[in-house]
């Protein structure tokens, strides 16, 4: 008979297919850090990026929904200083404005995926970490 392996390190999750639900709240709170950065300047990539290198180690789902929310984050600067830019060509008065409601929605709805315990994509991101 096989022996149960004892819970910790190097075990099977109980369920491999679901995340655990503190997993799946770090991973909200990944996507979730994000909105720090209409407060903190960089916020946006710090606030993602603290909560993925506390947690990568530990939940693969933390380091899969870390690395997602910070790839958006990054994505969203560089298209939002382009937009910036454009300003002078008057499409930047839309497309920012666009972008940065698009940024809180689309971060919401990871939150509430990943609380979920679904592995959320962002769409138009820029896989900068893999």
């Amino acid at each position: 008979m096989d022996e149960p392996k004892p819970a910790g390190i190097g075990s099977e999750p109980p369920d491999a297919g679901q995340p655990s639900s503190e997993a799946r709240q770090w991973g909200m709170f990944a996507h979730l850090a994000a909105l720090s950065g209409y407060i903190i300047p960089f916020g946006n990539i710090v606030g993602p990026l603290i909560v993925w290198m506390m947690k990568k180690e530990e939940m693969p789902f933390v380091d899969d929904q870390g690395k997602e929310s910070l790839n958006f984050q990054i994505s969203m600067m560089i298209y939002i200083i382009v937009s910036a830019l454009a300003i002078c060509i008057v499409v930047g008065m839309i497309t920012t404005p666009a972008l940065a409601i698009a940024d809180i929605v689309l971060v919401i709805i990871a939150a509430l995926k990943s609380n979920q315990g679904e592995y959320y994509r962002y769409p138009l991101t820029i896989r900068f970490i893999k």
